[in-house]
């Protein structure tokens, strides 16, 4: 499990660079350069009047050529969306750890905030992203968080798989239930009952470590990967976004 945790975690794939994008929305490629040399890629969809934006941290799987087309749902929506590669995935480059990653989190963050008020911005993460969003809410002021599929920590995810792992062998911990203690917006979690991978117990381990507002949204026979063909999921996204 320690040699072995960085490719169960991360599951990327590389984009040349000369990767061309095909998406209905018009859109702009971001390149942000970090300070140790590092490069992250962003998508970032445009609209004439948005209601605001909305930056979104992507799951562990593939990489922009198959989260822009999942995050161009929401620039459908009349919302600028920002969505980036993490290093090593898509066009992203450079070394990864746990604090590269919230690092670069943190940068696209910035970049956003730049160029829209802190209050028209809402963050997303689903999945992996999801302690990525959590942490940099924890450390700005967004208008509202979205969590999807997310947990309580890569620890307690891995712990209901096999119980007997130490803490000390993960160099990834992603302690999400340590930085939702200090988010003060409105925060709204969607959960599957069914989800195989993180188990909805730590989800709503997490829950109730949150502030209020919150929501919890639990719904019934959706696992990891198909929330988004709920009714229940789009009604709430449309309500959220109003």
């Amino acid at each position: 499990m320690y040699f072995l945790q960085k490719k169960i975690i991360f599951q990327p794939t590389v984009l040349d660079q000369d990767f061309k994008f095909e998406l209905e929305t018009p859109f702009e490629e971001v390149f942000l350069e970090t300070p140790d040399n590092g490069r992250i890629h962003s998508i970032w969809f445009k609209n004439k009047n948005p209601k605001g934006v909305i930056v979104y941290y992507h799951g562990n799987r593939a990489g922009l050529e198959r989260w822009s087309k999942i995050t161009e749902y929401f620039a459908k929506k009349n919302y600028d969306v920002f969505v980036m590669d993490y290093r090593g995935y898509g066009k992203s480059t450079g070394e990864l750890s746990e604090e590269i990653l919230y690092q670069d989190a943190q940068t696209v963050y910035d970049f956003v905030k730049k160029r829209y008020k802190e209050r028209d911005i809402i963050i997303y993460g689903r999945s992996l992203g999801s302690g990525i969003a959590t942490k940099i809410a924890s450390e700005n002021q967004p208008k509202k968080v979205i969590l999807e599929t997310p947990y309580y920590s890569i620890i307690d995810v891995a712990n209901s798989w096999l119980p007997i792992l130490p803490e000390f062998i993960f160099n990834y911990k992603m302690k999400s239930g340590d930085y939702i203690k200090k988010i003060n917006c409105e925060l709204t979690i969607f959960h599957g009952t069914q989800d195989g991978v993180v188990p909805l117990s730590s989800a709503k381990k997490l829950f109730e470590a949150a502030n209020f507002p919150k929501e919890l949204i639990i719904i019934e026979s959706a696992n990891h990967g198909n929330i988004d063909t709920f009714d229940i999921y789009h009604k709430k996204i449309v309500e959220l976004l109003e």
